[in-house]
């Protein structure tokens, strides 16, 4: 079997941001994600598309339509999204139906340029994820993969559940 080709789709998010002055001014920067890869000698091809630098809060139906039809257009069945954390389950649940792809949605809690963060085990669940869940639509974050219609985020304790 050949190597697996991922296709990931950034669209900004905490994952990417850049803070400028004690957490207060920030941008949305460019992907971290290739970098994260490169350094981690991954043992897959990888593509990379950005249609998107926006924190989730500000995204509209129309960007959640652009990021499926991305999704859509992708010669990969295997399919990562980094997003925010805030309005991902809205992407997720708005990628339903899509045929026979691998996709799954992470990001972090914390952007990939802090020392504490989180990006890198979310990243690495999610390409696990991508890898062995049948095609569907799915979120990977806390070490925790999602079926995309049983997600909460649950802002009090900042964590990701399972809706039950």
């Amino acid at each position: 079997m050949p190597p697996m080709h991922l296709h990931i789709i950034t669209t900004g998010g905490t994952i990417d941001k850049i803070y400028f002055d004690a957490k207060s001014d920030y941008q949305v920067g460019d992907p971290v994600i290739v970098e994260l890869l490169r350094r981690m000698q991954a043992g897959f091809e990888f593509s990379v598309s950005s249609p998107l630098r926006k924190d989730s809060l500000d995204m509209t139906a129309e960007d959640r339509r652009l990021i499926r039809n991305h999704v859509e257009k992708a010669d990969s069945p295997h399919i990562l999204i980094t997003h925010g954390t805030d309005g991902m389950v809205d992407t997720a649940r708005s990628l339903a139906g899509i045929a026979d792809k691998h996709i799954v949605l992470t990001g972090a809690l914390q952007p990939a340029a802090f020392s504490q963060t989180d990006a890198i085990f979310n990243i690495g669940c999610a390409i696990g994820a991508v890898q062995s869940k049948p095609p569907g639509v799915y979120i990977a974050m806390n070490g925790v993969v999602f079926d995309a219609d049983n997600v909460i985020k649950n802002v009090s304790e900042n964590r990701f559940e399972a809706q039950d």
